[in-house]
């Protein structure tokens, strides 16, 4: 029988959506699941975690090093309950990613990152190549340490569950490391990994002021949040958190608007994946049409005002 373990990402308060895809993709594998809710004064993500449907057990890990994830600690507590377990997962964020290549170095296994499907108990579907091609990968290590790529996985019912919750012991912290500050950014805005709906902008808006002003209108009325190429990003148009793509963040809204975004290779790996794409460029041989589902060739400055204008 196997027993997997799914590390929550969560703020001490709720948990991120990103568990949930996760719990989906451990429920493929069938066995049972218990998720580890790490933190300090977490109690509300610990009920959260013992409420989602198909979660057999939760372990909650409390103590004030655990406030904030760092690699380090995190990596302790989880190589401690490894061995209880057949497959330790965790979402392929950059909550995960800090973290799970520590655990699988310390276990001395092959990490399986970022993948998209479960074939069997051992074998996983990843993309690789920027997600121009995709490879089946067989995992014989004792204990499977596998990211999830949360847009490839439905989210688990957060209702419906009654798991068990048990307190369990935590390492000391290792002390080779310590949170110093973090800078949340505030928007009233959907967070740019859970929009169903998604204006994404690229280095054809020329400047920071018109990627805001083109830009915002649009998002405001469809309730979207906002994407950026690395272009834009690197020539200071948004900020680092707005990036989509293979060094950003990888999105699969029902609906994205690439505006004035050519479609590097980089960026259609974060994005191409999304129900509905709409390209508006003013070159018709930008590679963004390739996989768009609609298309407008033209001036992005005299469109975007008008299909903001047709929206009322």
């Amino acid at each position: 029988m196997m027993s997997i373990l799914v590390i929550a990402e969560h703020d001490n308060l709720s948990l991120r959506p990103a568990t949930l895809n996760t719990i989906s993709a451990a429920a493929k594998l069938g066995g049972d699941i218990a998720v580890l809710v790490a933190g300090h004064g977490c109690a509300a993500a610990v009920s959260a975690a013992a409420a989602v449907a198909g979660v057999t057990r939760v372990l909650s890990a409390e103590a004030p090093h655990l406030q904030h994830p760092l690699a380090e600690d995190v990596a302790a507590l989880v190589v401690s309950l490894a061995p209880g377990f057949t497959h330790v997962l965790a979402p392929a964020s950059s909550f995960g990613k800090n973290f799970m290549p520590r655990v699988a170095a310390l276990l001395d296994v092959a990490q399986v990152s970022d993948i998209v499907a479960v074939e069997s108990a051992d074998t996983f579907t990843r993309p690789i190549y920027a997600g121009n091609a995709l490879a089946t990968v067989q995992s014989r290590d004792a204990v499977k340490v596998v990211t999830v790529r949360s847009t490839a996985f439905d989210p688990a019912p957060v209702t419906g569950g009654s798991a068990a919750v048990s307190v369990i012991d935590v390492p000391a912290s290792a002390g080779r490391s310590s949170f110093v500050s973090q800078e949340l950014s505030q928007s009233a805005r959907p967070e740019l990994g859970a929009a169903r709906i998604v204006v994404s902008g690229g280095r054809g808006l020329g400047s920071a002021e018109s990627y805001h002003s083109v830009l915002e209108p649009l998002a405001d009325k469809l309730g979207a949040a906002l994407g950026a190429s690395r272009a834009a990003v690197d020539s200071g148009y948004a900020p680092n958190d707005y990036q989509v793509g293979q060094t950003g963040k990888i999105v699969a809204p029902d609906l994205y608007i690439a505006i004035g975004l050519s479609g590097a290779i980089q960026h259609l790996a974060g994005m191409k994946e999304s129900k509905v794409i709409v390209a508006i460029n003013k070159d018709p041989d930008a590679p963004i049409f390739q996989v768009a589902d609609y298309g407008l060739v033209g001036d992005l400055f005299e469109l975007v005002p008008k299909l903001v204008a047709e929206l009322g």
